[in-house]
Parts: C-alpha cells; structure tokens; sequence
C-alpha cells in the first residue's frame, strides 16, 4: 500500500521546484562564466570546476555518509554554490584553496545547520570570508585577464577598488588614480581590470539577474534597495569631496556589488520574506558596504556586509510578517 502523507492546510502547489529555481539561477549566471573564461582561461575554468565538483561531491557524501538522510542532497543547490564560490574566487586560487572553501562552504555553512533551508549565513559568502581571513596573500593575488582574450595595454593586475585605497592613503586624488591606471567608465561597466570572475563584466551579471526577473525567480526590491542606498551615499560623499570619495557610477560598477546584489543577497534561505523587510535587508547591506569602501581597512566590503545582515534576517522576519493565508 502506498504511504499516505497527511499534513495541516493550506496546500500549496506550483510548477517551480527547489531544482529547477537553481536550474534557472545556473542559467542567469552562465553569461558571466562565459566572460569570465573569455578573459581568465583555462585557470578560471579550473577554479570553476573544483568548486562545482567538491560542492556537489561533498553535500553528497555529508548527506549520505555523515547525516545518513540522503533526501537531504540537493544537486542544483550545491551546483550554485559551487558557481557562486568560483565567481568569488581570483584565477589564481589553488585547487586545495577552492576545495576548502568548498567544505567551509557545505560542511560548515550550509548542512552543520541541517541542510537547504536551514543555514543562517550565505554559504558561499561564508566560505570567501573566511578564505580572505586565512590566506589573505593568495585571495588578493589578483592577476590580469590573460585567458582567451585578453588586453596587452592594461598596466595594473589590481582592482580598481584596491588601487584606490593605497592610491588615497599616498595623498593622490581618485582622478590622479583612474588616469594614471588606465580606468574609465568602459573599462569597469564591460571588463574589471584584476579581480575575481564575479567582477569581470557588470553588463554580463545584469542581463542574468534580467533573466531571473522574467523568470520570477527573485524579486527586485532587495538588488534594487542595496543599489539605491549605495548610489544615494556615494551621491552625497562624492559632491562633498570628489577628490577622496568616488561617485555613484564607480561604487555601482566595480567590485562584487553587482554579483553580491543580484545574486547573493537575494538567496532565498539567508534574505527577509516580505518585501518590506527586504528592503530593509538591503538597505542595511548598501550603507556597511559604503562605509567599509569610505573608512574601512578593506577595499571592499560586500561580503562582510551580506553576512552581518544575514544575523539581521530573523529579527526582520519578526517585525515584516507575511501576509497571512486567507487575510488581506
């Protein structure tokens, strides 16, 4: 006799499944891989198949071996944390690197809490902070695109972010930077000069989170509020001081904004319910990101500022509810 499954109203059904939601994000993040091993080659598409492979190995045997409750593996899920992590990673990441980040990733992150669903923090973000933590030197080894296309007049391996930090702490002003660096607004909106495969092409990131839009896979109103609150700050800074402050279209283009906003803020599990509550969230995100790029020891700031709003998403949770089944 087959199992009867009985469960409290209301019952819910809709054509999108946990796989398929990922399918689709796998999907949105493929013109920024594409980009990305255009421009790093075949060391990029090393540091992505690690990634891939020990994510999805790993929530594989934690799950089967470890928890003992096979049900538990999600394929598709650990596929995109895998991307997620390569596309934070530089070219230049060893193997056994990737491959730890990836069992910080799963192991710690992601099923120490009970699996998908369960994790309070982003498990890729948390495996980049805490690979930025230990290795420092190999996380910031940020080499030219030299892959499959690449720029024989590019003149600096940093990113643009990190040059300005030591360019501002020498006394030179961020116009003196961006000339003598060869950084213009084409420069940051097509390809990022140094950087990790989340930071090559901001054209390439956006037509993906296009593409989960159309497919109503994410909401907008978490990307756009991080966006707003970044662009709002660098507005105000900017016209105080242009000369130390950089202004709206650099903060919003450079760095991991543009993934982190797009496709890592927006995790269903780590992000608010309601849509209240993530603009909130993502308010939270934009001001720590502009304050650690303004006044902070680091250049950038987008991963420790998704972190430190994932411990905030419970309490928002409490004070932005739901609409409730059957209420207005």
């Amino acid at each position: 006799m087959d199992k009867v499954l009985i469960s409290p109203s209301p019952h819910v059904h809709a054509k999108a499944s946990t796989n398929s939601i990922m399918m689709d994000v796998v999907i949105a993040l493929m013109p920024a891989i594409v980009v990305s091993i255009l421009f790093y080659g075949w060391a990029e598409i090393l540091v992505l198949a690690v990634a891939a492979v020990s994510c999805v190995g790993l929530e594989y045997l934690i799950a089967r071996f470890l928890m003992k409750r096979p049900e538990l593996f999600s394929g598709s899920s650990a596929l995109v944390t895998g991307l997620l992590l390569a596309m934070n990673l530089p070219s230049t990441s060893p193997w056994w690197m990737v491959a730890l980040g990836a069992l910080v990733a799963i192991g710690i992150a992601k099923m120490s809490f009970g699996g998908l669903g369960q994790n309070l923090f982003n498990p890729a973000i948390t495996a980049r902070v805490f690979l930025l933590i230990s290795f420092p030197v190999q996380m910031t080894n940020w080499t030219l695109p030299n892959g499959f296309i690449s720029y024989p007049d590019a003149v600096s391996g940093a990113t643009p972010l990190g040059l300005l930090k030591e360019g501002l702490k020498s006394g030179e002003s961020i116009q003196q930077i961006l000339s003598t660096n060869g950084f213009d607004s084409m420069t940051t909106v097509i390809r990022d000069i140094g950087g990790s495969a989340g930071e090559i092409s901001a054209l390439a990131l956006l037509l993906g989170f296009g593409y989960l839009l159309v497919r109503k896979v994410v909401k907008p109103w978490i990307t756009l509020s991080i966006l707003l609150t970044i662009a709002a700050i660098a507005a105000v800074f900017h016209g105080i001081d242009p000369a130390h402050f950089t202004g709206v279209n650099f903060n919003l283009v450079t760095g991991g904004v543009l993934l982190g906003a797009c496709f890592m803020a927006t995790d269903y599990v780590t992000s608010p319910m309601s849509n209240w509550g993530g603009v909130i969230y993502g308010i939270g995100i934009g001001v720590i990101v502009m304050m650690i790029r303004y006044f902070g020891s680091y250049p950038e700031g987008m991963s420790f500022a998704i972190l430190i709003m994932n411990c905030f998403v419970p309490l928002i949770n409490r004070a932005f509810h739901q609409k409730k089944y059957g209420r207005a």
